[in-house]
């Protein structure tokens, strides 16, 4: 048998893991929810799996010890502000939070960077001024805008 894919992030919730898996899928193309194991029902300990946007991914229903936070998050790429809009307000409706420099924390705890596939680019250019005008802008910034960051670049 081969292994498509050998190492996946796994991911700890107190309570809710289904339902998350199921959100996320919802917001990215190429996922899907591959599995639900029950482990011991008495305890509503179980495991998901589920495919988002072509990668697996493993999460865990197993109560209050471990708590997701800001140290682990989804840097998700999107190719124009309506991606950007759709993901972000998804989250933002499902008892999200947002936070600066394009961070949103969904109502389970998991953070996300919705990001401009864009930025990479702006930030790995050679010219530093154009890259530190880019970091300004998104320092000031809470949800990014693709606008502001391609002025900030063109230094406008």
């Amino acid at each position: 048998m081969a292994i498509a894919q050998k190492v996946s992030t796994h991911l700890w919730f107190e309570d809710g893991a289904e339902e998350a898996a199921k959100f996320y899928i919802s917001l990215l193309p190429d996922s899907r929810l591959d599995s639900v194991l029950h482990f011991d029902r008495a305890k509503n300990l179980y495991g998901v799996v589920f495919t988002l946007a072509g990668q697996e991914y493993r999460a865990l229903n197993a109560g209050p010890m471990f708590k997701l936070n800001q140290a682990v998050s989804l840097w998700v790429k999107c190719d124009d502000q309506r991606e950007i809009d759709r993901i972000w307000d998804a989250i933002l409706k499902n008892g999200g939070k947002e936070h600066a420099c394009g961070w949103v924390q969904d109502k389970w705890g998991l953070c996300w960077q919705v990001i401009p596939a864009a930025l990479e680019a702006m930030l790995s250019d050679p010219d530093e001024a154009a890259r530190n005008r880019v970091l300004q802008a998104v320092w000031s910034m809470i949800k990014l805008d693709i606008a502001q960051l391609e002025k900030a670049y063109q230094g406008a």
